[in-house]
């Protein structure tokens, strides 16, 4: 458990290279078309992310092992719950929902996950993943039984995101949820990226080349996207 993806992680802010990942969900992930899925990606991707609010026991290994034999790109667990977790991933963003104060998604499915971790060989990335209100009624709200963060109230999001990296986190994670009919906006990924000192991921409703830039643009040094990447031209590294 190094911290070798991680440490390439920062080695890419630190060259000005920003960073892409699609997010996979399992539950909806036909692994019969892993190879035409692969070959569909945005040139640009660094990282793929599996998990999703909701998946079925096992969905999630028999998708991370499908993809490893299609692909070299680093696999993150995404986990909505710790049942997800699988060791054929290469890292695991340990993610507590610091956004909602429902004390299972806080700390309760992190002491669940201890007993398959003790002995795995996943890089461990402790995230603080913080809900943004996207405009719907997210699967991550209805899962969590929390309620997301007002875009408009900016202080208390940058005051979480602080918070989550006081308290040991190597990533800020703001989500706008899936589907989100309003992305995170630039001013919410500034004001977090001028008062935090660690990297910032941006995702959530993210669907076309611009709203992509313009979360790059603000600060995000990585963007997760879900299906939406097929609305957008292939790039060049």
């Amino acid at each position: 458990m190094g911290s070798f993806f991680y440490k390439y992680f920062q080695k890419n802010i630190i060259a000005g290279k920003k960073q892409l990942a699609i997010l996979i969900d399992p539950d909806k992930f036909d692994i019969s078309e892993t190879e035409s899925f692969l070959h569909k990606i945005p040139n640009d991707t660094t990282h793929l992310f599996v998990g999703g609010s909701t998946v079925e026991n096992g969905q999630t290994e028999i998708t991370v092992k499908a993809i490893k034999a299609k692909t070299k790109l680093p696999i993150f667990l995404f986990p909505g719950d710790f049942s997800q977790i699988t060791n054929e991933a290469d890292a695991l963003l340990f993610l507590s929902l610091l956004s909602g104060r429902n004390a299972e998604y806080l700390i309760g499915q992190q002491v669940k996950s201890i007993s398959k971790l003790k002995s795995s060989n996943l890089e461990i990335i402790p995230t603080g993943y913080i809900l943004i209100d996207g405009g719907n009624n997210s699967a991550v709200s209805r899962v969590t039984n929390t309620q997301p963060l007002y875009q408009e109230n900016i202080e208390m999001i940058v005051d979480t995101a602080l918070a989550g990296q006081y308290m040991g986190a190597k990533f800020i994670y703001l989500e706008a949820g899936s589907g989100a009919k309003n992305v995170v906006n630039s001013k919410i990924i500034s004001e977090v990226r001028k008062n935090i000192g660690i990297p910032l991921i941006v995702g959530g409703g993210i669907r076309s080349e611009t709203q992509k830039q313009d979360a790059y643009n603000a600060g995000a040094d990585l963007v997760v996207m879900g299906t939406a990447f097929e609305e957008i031209p292939k790039l060049k590294h």
